[in-house]
């Protein structure tokens, strides 16, 4: 009997017994690999509550890293090795967990740079069924990390372009310390494209974009700088990443069958008395306006400060562009609160929304150039808020009456 309930409508009865399955991805890692399995395998053995196995997954390594892992796993319990002839994390996890026959899968990194102590907490709420997926965040409340600036500043970046151009709510997309319900994450793998270091954020985005929820669980995280990672090459991956899973999003192939869905939220007590979500024309109007002049500021200043180099039309754009992936993600949250999701109807008629805003406040600042051959900045500036103000006006009424328009599923 497996031990993850299966969620539908009604009730889920978690089973006393898990099994857990702790998959290694592993390329030339000779020298980590020894230390790995033996604290791992001690922290296992010393209470773990569920039945646990560890699985290397040795992808194509050129040094010693298959003949080691062979032999630890001949002299080490519920110690396995999977060897690939080809590269890629997301290769290794996507193999290692699809002909894993565990309740929970688990990735971790060989270089344990996660405290083990976050993975009980990790496991946990997918053996009682409370969740899906979970994952460990260095950027969650409560979590403590020790890595230098450059890769902490990167990490940061990523994770905002990740939640403000697809409004996700995790906030750490790439730590390499993750685990999900094996019944979840097969349908999953199915439609997850990247097989190198793109596969975390993908399989994310996918599991939030079906209704899947997504457990975060605060780490202790100290950086190993004995990394395998070419940073530039995985930043232009994850970038095209980011691109094509929007594209899927847009074309409704990222809608993955067979996954289960969750009952919406209902209250417990018989008789409690609800609180309804202000949706109304006035919080809108409150909402959207706080969010409009903060992103008129932030357009202004990007502006002012791109001018210096380039041309108005050039600079407007850039200047949108920023803020508007801030701009639509804080109107989806806060402002039209019926929209729990993205759909691709949604995003086609918001980048129309954006073609027409850019549209008001580019041909204002054609028209001024074409009035006074040479307009001061700070005229072209004044020229930006006032542009800017009803490109705004007409953003809300496109945004209430269209894009968001009641009645219309997320």
């Amino acid at each position: 009997m497996s031990a993850v309930p299966q969620l539908d409508a009604g009730r889920r009865v978690p089973h006393r017994t898990a099994t857990v399955d702790v998959v290694i991805p592993v390329h030339n890692e000779e020298r980590s690999l020894p230390g790995c399995l033996q604290v791992l395998s001690e922290h296992l053995a010393g209470g773990f509550p569920f039945a646990w196995t560890i699985t290397v997954v040795d992808n194509a390594s050129s040094d010693g890293t298959l003949r080691i892992a062979q032999e630890l796993a001949g002299a080490m319990d519920r110690v396995r090795v999977l060897h690939l002839d080809r590269k890629g994390r997301g290769l290794a996890l996507r193999t290692a967990w699809g002909y894993s026959d565990a309740d929970v899968v688990v990735y971790m990194d060989v270089d344990l740079s996660t405290g083990l102590d976050a993975l009980l907490p990790l496991v946990a709420p997918l053996v009682n069924g409370h969740s899906d997926l979970a994952i460990g965040s260095r950027l969650a409340s409560g979590s403590r990390t020790v890595r230098g600036g450059k890769r902490e500043l990167i990490s940061r970046c990523y994770n905002a372009m990740v939640r403000w151009t697809h409004g996700a709510r995790f906030t750490d997309a790439q730590c390499g310390f993750k685990a999900a319900r094996t019944d979840v994450v097969k349908p999953l793998l199915l439609a997850v494209r990247d097989d190198s270091w793109f596969f975390d954020t993908e399989l994310l985005l996918l599991a939030e974009h079906n209704g899947l929820r997504v457990h975060e669980v605060p780490v202790d995280w100290v950086e190993d700088v004995d990394t395998r990672v070419n940073v530039l090459r995985t930043a232009v991956d994850d970038i095209a990443g980011l691109v094509r899973v929007a594209r899927a999003k847009v074309t409704g192939s990222a809608k993955v069958p067979g996954l289960p869905r969750r009952p919406e939220p209902r209250a417990a007590h018989p008789r409690a008395v609800l609180a309804k979500r202000e949706n109304g024309l006035l919080w809108q109007l409150v909402s959207f306006g706080a969010i409009g002049l903060v992103s008129t500021v932030l357009t202004s200043v990007l502006y002012a400060a791109l001018r210096t180099w380039w041309p108005p039309l050039l600079a407007n754009f850039a200047a949108l562009i920023a803020t508007t992936l801030w701009n639509t993600e804080a109107n989806r949250r806060f402002t039209f609160l019926r929209q729990r999701g993205s759909s691709g109807r949604v995003h086609l008629r918001g980048l129309v929304v954006f073609a027409l805003y850019y549209f008001v406040t580019s041909g204002a600042l054609l028209g001024l150039h074409a009035w006074r051959a040479d307009p001061s900045r700070w005229l072209e500036v004044l020229v930006l808020v006032v542009s800017s103000v009803l490109g705004t006006a007409l953003r809300f009424v496109l945004l209430r009456s269209w894009v968001f328009r009641a009645g219309e599923a997320s």
